[in-house]
């Protein structure tokens, strides 16, 4: 399966345009959070991504709560935040929002560690992994070097062992490819990201 995969969009409008043209070539497209600025510009972020044909899966990030997520896509798009699907034959599982919470204000949509390991507890089985901050030491370092990822993320992909991890959340490190454990983990960015993904 040919996955297109991306983060942190930000209303920026040529990204956009840049991945709906690629998408035409995908069997899924994964939408890693962030799609508007400050909870502002969402209706209008979806619009932008309105021409992806292929099945869409998206997460809440720092910047959307996963109800506004949930009101905003279109019919037929997923959103996930603590939860999973099937989509034919790959398991995907969600999880949105800053963790550990962020300090950009009220604005942010943020959880705990406790909660994101909560929540992250669902999941029994994952192909795909989806979540919009960083495990804690890997594609997580901020322009002053400093590790800002989580915890209950990292535990949950050594738990899980997923064949992949998809993040954003920090921009300084857009472009992170690693791994952990059996993991292939990515730190996506707004341009377009390919995966080959057996099923």
């Amino acid at each position: 399966m040919k996955v297109l995969a991306f983060s942190d969009l930000h209303m920026a409008r040529n990204r956009a345009a840049d991945l709906v043209a690629a998408s035409t070539e995908a069997d899924l497209v994964i939408g890693a959070g962030d799609y508007c600025n400050m909870r502002q510009g969402l209706d209008e972020a979806m619009q932008m991504l309105s021409g992806i044909a292929a099945p869409l899966v998206l997460i809440p990030g720092n910047a959307e709560s996963a109800e506004e997520l949930g009101d905003a896509v279109p019919e037929g798009v997923h959103v996930l935040h603590g939860s999973g699907m099937t989509i034919d034959g790959l398991r995907l599982f969600g999880l949105g929002y800053g963790v550990p919470p962020t300090p950009f204000g009220d604005w942010s949509c943020d959880l705990t560690e406790g909660a994101a390991a909560e929540m992250l507890d669902r999941c029994d089985a994952a192909d795909i992994l989806i979540v919009h901050s960083p495990p804690k030491g890997y594609g997580d370092q901020t322009s002053q070097g400093l590790s800002v990822g989580s915890k209950a993320v990292r535990d949950a992909i050594e738990r899980l062992q997923p064949g992949f991890a998809f993040f954003g959340h920090v921009h300084e490190s857009w472009g992170y490819r690693g791994s952990l454990g059996q993991t292939c983990l990515a730190n996506l960015g707004p341009t377009p990201s390919w995966f080959e993904v057996n099923t």
